[in-house]
């Protein structure tokens, strides 16, 4: 009786992989489809950017801002200083929590939570996708060198096929 050939197969794919080096984010170059793939992409090949980010100055009035936090759709604002980095966040969940007669006329870094949690560009979506779930987020900012250069919603993660 002749053994079967699937563990000799797999011993051998195994070995050239570990020869030539070969990574998961070359699996994901080379095989892009199917949930592996998915999940070997990075924040930056799905992240929204440049004039779909909701950005506002510090100092910007609560009336001005939340016109723009509604525009971008994402359910959040990113707060940045004079030098462009990110230094705050305002959700919809922190608007709620400062509902009141003078909300409107407050200044963003008023409201904001200040360190944010971010992402970088070259996180794996799969590891974006378990920070979300740790830190109980649906959308994250993805920061490089301190200023927002993206930002990611769990339904991203989803529609790419990370699960």
């Amino acid at each position: 009786q002749i053994p079967s050939l699937g563990p000799i197969r797999s011993a051998l794919a195994v070995a050239l992989i570990q020869l030539r080096g070969f990574r998961p984010q070359d699996f994901a170059r080379f095989h892009p489809g199917g949930s592996l793939g998915a999940s070997l992409k990075f924040v930056a090949d799905i992240m929204h950017t440049r004039e779909r980010l909701p950005l506002v100055g510090e100092d910007k009035v609560m009336s001005e801002a939340i016109v723009i936090m509604t525009q971008k759709s994402f359910g959040c604002l990113g707060i940045v200083d004079a030098k462009g980095r990110l230094v705050g966040m305002i959700t919809d969940g922190d608007l709620r929590r400062h509902m009141g007669a003078t909300l409107l006329r407050q200044r963003t870094q008023d409201i904001m939570t200040r360190k944010p949690n971010t992402l970088a560009p070259n996180t794996l979506a799969s590891t974006a996708l378990e920070q979300f779930n740790a830190l109980k987020r649906t959308q994250m900012f993805v920061v490089d060198k301190g200023k927002p250069v993206g930002i990611l919603h769990v339904h991203d993660l989803l529609r790419a096929g990370v699960a």
